[in-house]
């Protein structure tokens, strides 16, 4: 059986438990002590020299690492990613997208907004950041005033990641208000991905004290 190395409240570890649900592929799921230092210890640097989860333990034993990664591997050969050369580019495009522009800017702000850090990033970090994000909300914008998914005409792999911050950006001060593409989207891809998937608060070991 699968094994997901994961911390809850991580999105990125999100995106990969939405994939195995949709997928029905059993997994055990051992959470990772973010907070307590267990990523760093030297056991865990054997499953990802980085220290982060997600990883994905196959049944062997080899490991996977980087949420975009563990997606690619997942969806392989299935309708969650499509084989034909051009569109498969284009999640690859989309995936790289989401880790550029998505998480380290919506995902880093919601992160410190969350856990009391955001005054430890005050001034130009905090106003670029917001910027690039803004960017890329636009950037969603307007894909998405002619499309219904970013690619082809059902989920992919590329919606789930992309919508994994995303649709959290309200939680660090951002508007959907005046993007009703994007807004549409959203409801879209929950609806394809259903209420089964909460995304829980930080744990309390990684709020700032």
């Amino acid at each position: 059986m699968l094994t997901l190395y994961n911390y809850q409240p991580s999105l990125n570890g999100w995106k990969v438990r939405v994939l195995l649900g949709l997928l029905g592929t059993p997994y055990r799921n051992r959470e990772v002590a973010l907070f307590q230092g267990e990523s760093r210890t030297q056991a865990f640097l054997r499953l990802n020299p980085v220290g982060a989860v997600p990883v994905l333990e196959l049944e062997e034993g080899r490991t996977i690492a980087e949420s975009s990664a563990i997606l690619t591997y997942l969806a392989q050969g299935t309708r969650f990613l499509p084989e034909e050369r051009y569109l498969h580019a284009k999640i690859v495009q989309w995936l790289s997208f989401e880790q550029y522009y998505i998480e380290p800017t919506i995902g880093s702000l919601r992160f410190w907004t969350l856990t009391g850090r955001l005054d430890l990033n005050a001034g130009r970090m905090i106003e670029s950041r917001r910027e690039n994000a803004a960017r890329a909300l636009a950037a969603l914008e307007h894909t998405l005033s002619d499309a219904s998914f970013l690619v082809g005409e059902r989920l992919t792999i590329a919606d789930i990641a992309v919508y994994a911050y995303t649709h959290r950006a309200e939680e660090c001060g951002f508007s959907f208000e005046s993007h009703t593409a994007l807004s549409a989207w959203l409801e879209r891809v929950a609806t394809e991905i259903g209420p089964h998937y909460p995304v829980p608060p930080y744990t309390a070991d990684a709020m700032l004290a």
